[in-house]
């Protein structure tokens, strides 16, 4: 199936009209209403620095429900230890800019553009992006952030500068994302990592349907997020 150029304000297409590989259209912006609409149909942006805007919605898609999350033996000890402080918030710029600098074993360079860095703090300061953040003291050793649409937060990136900072902040916002009412975290594509915690593949036709339901359902406090006991 041909993928469609998107200029200037045209639309996005269905996601089901993508190709193999789950390549929507090419082109387009990246203003905070168009992200928006794309989160909530199910497509998402994924290219790198000097390449036209890719956006995409693969089939299979990798998810996680809040109550199917596994945690290991060694994981549990970690977070018994609260070795890590944690927050919501509070340094968004920060944990963004940490997620396209550091090094991935698994990854050649970083697909977080500039121009992606500055869509997503717009998000951010509107209350439709959040980041959790692990500290070592006053050091920033770990985040995640995402979009959050209705009752699905759709994670996009994590980093971690310090022993299991990231996975003890991916464990606390899973969890309380489950006891303020979402029921699902987009993980996009399959990784071995998020697998170990609980996440798998669905049909994309069954993520797409599941989406329609719960992007109107509104999960998670208004403003900025907190941890909360």
């Amino acid at each position: 199936m041909p993928v469609r150029l998107i200029r200037g304000d045209q639309p996005l297409p269905d996601p089901e009209q993508s190709d193999a590989r789950g390549l929507v259209a090419i082109g387009g912006d990246l203003r905070p209403t168009r992200l928006l609409d794309a989160y909530s149909r199910g497509i998402f942006p994924w290219y790198s620095e000097g390449l036209p805007i890719l956006w995409h919605s693969p089939d299979p898609r990798f998810v996680l429900e809040p109550g199917a999350l596994r945690v290991n033996r060694s994981l549990r000890k970690s977070l018994r230890r609260q070795r890590y402080r944690l927050s919501f918030d509070t340094a968004f710029d920060q944990v963004i800019r940490r997620c396209a600098e550091v090094p991935r074993h698994d990854q050649d360079g970083t697909w977080i553009t500039s121009e992606m860095m500055a869509s997503y703090e717009q998000l951010s300061a509107l209350g439709h992006a959040h980041s959790v953040e692990a500290w070592d003291g006053e050091r920033l050793v770990g985040g995640i952030y995402g979009v959050v649409v209705g009752s699905v937060f759709c994670g996009e990136s994590m980093f971690a500068l310090a022993p299991d900072a990231s996975k003890v902040a991916f464990v606390q916002l899973v969890e309380q994302l489950g006891r303020w009412g979402f029921e699902l975290i987009d993980c996009q594509v399959h990784t071995d990592h998020l697998q170990r915690f609980g996440a798998v593949d669905w049909p994309r036709s069954r993520f797409l349907a599941t989406l329609e339901r719960l992007r109107q359902r509104k999960a998670g406090p208004a403003g900025p997020w907190a941890f909360e006991a």
